[in-house]
């Protein structure tokens, strides 16, 4: 059986390391794609000149493809009023935490539309991938990129957002179920979220647009990837089931927590950077929980409070306040080295696709 992604890409498996900013590294992307599936960074949180950097290392550990992906959010509306009554919200907590809280907020992120300056990075350095999160970059964007040889990629969350991607140009589309851990790739502000499910959202997508599906959400072992494959995806993304590998930047706390996860322990939150993100279920989530969405400032805004909490809390010894992103299946992460992973989820895989088979 051909497989577009892995014929387009000389893949050996169809599966992609999510590209999680803050927890993939160039080491992680380059043992993933060293494997015969595709590695990803993320240069969503990045400076131009350190994005350069991240893809140089990346390009300096492995020749084969590997997946960079932006972040292609609207700038944020800046709210003062808003932004010092959301300190104001948090003094206390700092305090508790023995440090000052801020005095002013920052748009910590630069968004990757209009942004010339990432652009041309992308263009210098050609990754074989460049995959769109938070929407999509002007049309001229999109173009320079497929001239210069990089196939597109980019998240959906509902079957309109599908037919704007296909309409778009992008070469794939990923199918981001209500179950994946992060940040919402919802980018349709006219629509409310639907919440679909992977399964349901990969059936929805298949009949908006001719474009190939790959899924993401809920996705952590073979038996996973047989189900979605069956289905007719013509990949996975996976991101929690390799945040517990050596390779990724997860600190300790975050490791900690995730091997702890017990099922049903994640959580959808906005007040950690302004954006609906699937998290474990931590401290920061449990004391923010009653929060109003309407009250918390813009997207990246929010989340320069949200870091420096984080950094007050950590230093005052609790953990449980930094953002610890996952998905629904974070009770099933596993502790192996990325390259062991692959390997076993190939394996895991094949034997379960045998089996349907077999049933069928």
């Amino acid at each position: 059986m051909t497989n577009p992604l892995c014929e387009v890409l000389n893949l050996k498996y169809p599966i992609i390391q999510a590209p999680m900013a803050g927890v993939s590294t160039p080491e992680l992307a380059a043992a993933v794609s060293n494997s015969g599936a595709l590695g990803s960074i993320s240069v969503g949180a990045a400076t131009a000149p350190q994005a350069r950097e991240m893809i140089y290392q990346t390009q300096a550990l492995t020749t084969a493809p590997f997946n960079v992906n932006v972040f292609c959010h609207p700038p944020a509306t800046r709210n003062p009023a808003k932004e010092q009554a959301w300190i104001k919200q948090f003094s206390n907590m700092f305090h508790s935490f023995g440090s000052a809280a801020p005095t002013a907020l920052d748009e910590i992120y630069a968004t990757f539309c209009h942004n010339s300056a990432m652009l041309q990075v992308l263009l210098d350095t050609r990754p074989a991938v460049v995959s769109f999160h938070f929407g999509l970059p002007e049309p001229e964007a999109i173009q320079a990129l497929k001239t210069a040889g990089c196939l597109t990629l980019a998240s959906a969350t509902s079957p309109d957002e599908a037919r704007l991607i296909a309409a778009a140009g992008v070469d794939f589309i990923i199918a981001q179920g209500f179950e994946a851990g992060g940040h919402r790739g919802a980018f349709l502000a006219t629509e409310a979220d639907a919440r679909l499910s992977t399964s349901e959202l990969l059936l929805l997508l298949q009949k908006a647009t001719p474009l190939p599906v790959i899924c993401a959400g809920g996705i952590m072992n073979g038996t996973d990837i047989a189900r979605v494959m069956q289905q007719g995806a013509a990949g996975v993304q996976m991101g929690t089931a390799f945040i517990l590998c050596p390779e990724s930047a997860a600190n300790t706390a975050y490791r900690g927590a995730l091997s702890l996860a017990k099922p049903g322990e994640t959580c959808m939150t906005s007040a950690i950077s302004g954006r609906p993100a699937r998290s474990l279920n931590n401290a920061f989530c449990k004391a923010t929980r009653m929060i109003l969405p309407e009250n918390i400032p813009d997207y990246p805004v929010a989340y320069s409070l949200g870091k420096a909490l984080a950094a007050a809390a950590q230093s005052a010894g609790e953990a449980g306040f930094g953002a610890q992103w996952a998905g629904t299946g974070a009770h099933r992460a596993r502790k192996e080295s990325a390259a062991r992973l692959v390997e076993i989820l190939a394996q895991e895989w094949r034997h379960s696709s045998a089996r349907i088979e077999t049933h069928h």
